[in-house]
Order: C-alpha cells, then structure tokens, then sequence
C-alpha cells in the first residue's frame, strides 16, 4: 500500500506559513555613530613546533658515525669487487684526544650554524672507515681522505640549499664571535685556496684551523652525497689543543677506532 501527501495539504501548509511570517523594515537611526578601522599591521607568524630552535636536535659525535651498510651492492672494479662496511652501529668512530668522536671543531661549527639560522644542517657525510671511503669514492686522490680520522664533514643546510655561501660566512664569522679567537689574525683572516687540485668551480677559504670547500650540484658526487643539492666540506687543518697540523695517517685511519 503506497500513501504521500496530497498537493492540498502542501498548499495549506504554506498559506500557514506566510499567515504567520511578519516582516519590518530597517530604518537608519540619525545617531549612528561610525568607527574608525585601523589600518591593518602584517605580523609575522609563529613558527611550527617543528621550525623552532628549540626543536633542532644539537648535533653530537653520534651524527658523525660511519653510514656504511653491508647491504649495499658492491661496486664492480677491475680487481675484486668493492665491499662497503657494516656501519656505524660495528664500529666506532676515531679516537680523538684520548676519546672516541670527532675533532671538536666540527661539532661546535655546525651547532653555530643551527643557532644563527634556525634550520637542521644534514650531515651528509662523518667519519668513514676505511672500507666505507674506497666505497663511496674508490678515486687515487680520495685514499687520504680526512674523513677517516675524523677531521672533516660534508653538510648542507635543511632549507637553505641553494645558498651555501651564505652558510660559508656564517663560518667565518663563527670565529669573531668565538672568545678564544678574539684577537689572532691567523684564524679570523680567511685566504683563497688557489692551487688546481681543489676539484671544484668556487675558490675554497682557509684559515689557520679549517679548510672550506663548496661543492656544486655537478661537483662532488659519491655514494654519501647523492642528493641533488650543492654542499660544503669542513676540513679540519690544525688541532688547537695539541698545537700541531692535522694530516692524514694510515695508522690513525686504519687502527684508530674500535671495532664491534
């Protein structure tokens, strides 16, 4: 059996409705009274939780460990085949002054950065074993690389990609700030890096302690460095606390850390 409302009763309905429905016209009172809009000010949001400094984890010597992995396919080569490490969690990174980590400079560096700007510093980058180093780089002249003693990092800056100069004076300026360089020229003057072996299009900087290298999108490439961004390498050239020049040594590279 089928029922609805017949066309009558909607009819009736709204006759109700408009019976009932009362209406008045709105006048404008001769005492209105007007208010004056300032005009507006911008103002600059709050950052997220996750954009602010206090949220930017300090980077430590655990940011620094091996990122080796046996997982890694080996690289083919005219002998046998390059194997890369098992990484940081096998092994340990330098001894440094009587303990395991890396130069300090490094550290204290990259912390700065994360202070002025704002903004996480990828390491892209630490310490590299042995092992690790042939693999990302398997070249003649990266046999002596610094990164195995831990004197040198790669890096770029989350967000500030593309202007690695900016973070370049950024490190210079870390040492007009830094109490203990007050007054020695040997650290606060920057030279240019003018021999051909630097491999890269920008000049590199130096002073007594670091080297600064800028490497361009096209520049650089290795296993550590896959990401299509330019980064900077910080090489530690002078060990303030022994009072001698920081140099590759097999011994240091190849014994100088422990093993798991």
């Amino acid at each position: 059996m089928f029922s609805s409302c017949s066309g009558l009763e909607r009819s009736e309905r709204e006759k109700i409705r408009k019976r009932n429905c009362k209406g008045e016209t709105i006048y404008r009172n001769q005492r209105d009274r007007f208010f004056a809009i300032a005009n507006p000010i911008h103002t600059q949001r709050p950052l997220y939780p996750w954009e602010s400094e206090t949220n930017i984890p300090r980077i430590t010597k655990d940011f620094f460990r091996c990122k080796g992995n046996s997982i890694h396919e080996p690289i083919a080569s005219l002998g046998d085949p390059i194997l890369d490490c098992d990484g940081g969690n096998r092994h340990g990174l330098p001894i440094i002054q009587g303990q395991e980590g890396v130069y300090p400079i490094l550290i204290s560096q990259l912390n700065y950065i994360q202070k002025k700007t704002g903004k996480r510093v990828i390491i892209t980058s630490g310490h590299r074993c042995p092992s690790h180093n042939t693999y990302v780089d398997p070249s003649v002249e990266n046999r002596t690389s610094k990164h195995q003693i831990g004197a040198e990092v790669d890096f770029y800056v989350q967000g500030m990609e593309d202007r690695p100069q900016e973070i370049v004076a950024l490190l210079m300026h870390y040492y007009q700030e830094t109490p203990q360089y007050q007054n020695q020229k040997e650290y606060q003057t920057f030279t240019r890096y003018d021999k051909g072996d630097a491999r890269v299009t920008i000049q590199p900087w130096m002073n007594k302690e670091i080297y600064i290298k800028i490497n361009q999108k096209d520049e650089g490439r290795n296993f550590d460095n896959r990401h299509p961004h330019p980064y900077i390498t910080i090489q530690v050239r002078y060990d303030t606390q022994k009072n001698e020049r920081v140099v590759y040594d097999w011994q240091k590279a190849n014994k100088g850390y422990s093993r798991g």
